[in-house]
């Protein structure tokens, strides 16, 4: 397959960065961007100044519009990466039809929670197509790096769960599709697990390395394999176990935590030797509270790069 970005040093050059520039805390913590980036034209400048890689979450709430993306295309330089989240919709998760586009909303009808399965054909048809679209000006700008489906909790270890991850690479021919499990029977015990890594290796899917809080129902182990020749991705979501899968929670509570130096020396240890023996290696900072993603994401690519 061939890949729609290319990073612009030669060497070991890893994609680190960080999930979404623009968090609610991120920007009125005022750490992280300067006085004068006062626009959302002037902050991703910035932000691609600093890293050469970003997560698109707003995607995973509404499709974003073409325009938005191509925005966000010309506003980065040669060589920046954007991971985009899959749409809810397409991850298990109940969605609202007041975030589907407006003729979709209106065919529909406002303020229903539908999952995938009870969706129209049709309108499931629409809304891949229009996500796809979205994707297309990242991709012929050379800055589409991986579309990452973070499937829900609820996405059980099932044939029928391994039947809709199929359904969705079909629905992305030509795109590198990471995976995301958030549910635990994906990961039992060592005969299940190497199950779950074959299915993505035959699939040509990327496998996520989850860094995350343990002790709740919703935790993942680690599991520190790749399964795509090309690509490898580390997401970081913070250790806060008492915040972490408490629904009430917002998601910046609940990823509210700050890796400490030795912590992330320990990580960059840890996925040095996998990062090292893909092209293209991703981490991911999702502790998403204030600036201490931005943080970490720095202190964490130069202890990768001391490896």
């Amino acid at each position: 397959m061939e890949h729609s970005f290319a990073p612009h040093s030669h060497g070991f050059n890893p994609l680190v960065g960080t999930a979404s520039w623009s968090d609610k805390t991120l920007l009125d913590c005022g750490k992280f961007y300067p006085p004068t980036a006062k626009t959302p034209e002037a902050r991703l400048r910035f932000y691609a100044s600093q890293f050469n890689l970003v997560e698109v979450d707003t995607s995973y709430y509404a499709i974003p519009a073409v325009t938005t993306a191509q925005h966000w295309a010309e506003r980065t330089p040669p060589g920046f990466v954007f991971n985009v989240k899959a749409f809810s919709l397409f991850t298990g998760q109940w969605t609202s039809t007041d975030v589907l586009p407006k003729d979709i909303k209106e065919a529909l009808g406002p303020g229903r929670r539908m999952v995938y399965k009870d969706m129209p054909a049709e309108f499931r048809e629409e809304l891949w197509k229009r996500f796809v679209a979205c994707l297309v000006p990242l991709r012929v700008n050379g800055k589409l790096g991986l579309v990452h489906f973070q499937f829900s909790p609820k996405v059980v270890r099932h044939p029928a769960a391994v039947a809709h991850i199929e359904h969705c690479v079909e629905h992305l021919p030509g795109h590198t599709l990471s995976i995301e499990f958030r549910h635990p029977s994906w990961w039992e015990n060592d005969a299940v697990t190497a199950d779950t890594l074959g299915l993505l290796r035959s699939l040509g899917l990327v496998h996520t390395i989850v860094d995350g809080p343990q002790g709740s129902p919703h935790s993942v182990p680690a599991i520190w394999e790749t399964t795509h020749p090309d690509h490898a991705l580390l997401r970081l979501h913070g250790r806060n176990e008492v915040a972490y899968g408490m629904p009430a929670k917002s998601a910046a509570e609940r990823f509210d935590y700050a890796y400490t130096s030795a912590e992330l020396q320990a990580l960059a240890h840890r996925y040095s030797p996998i990062a090292r023996s893909v092209r293209y290696p991703h981490a991911v900072f999702n502790n998403c509270m204030e600036d201490k993603s931005q943080l970490n994401a720095r202190e964490f690519l130069e202890a990768l790069k001391a490896c």
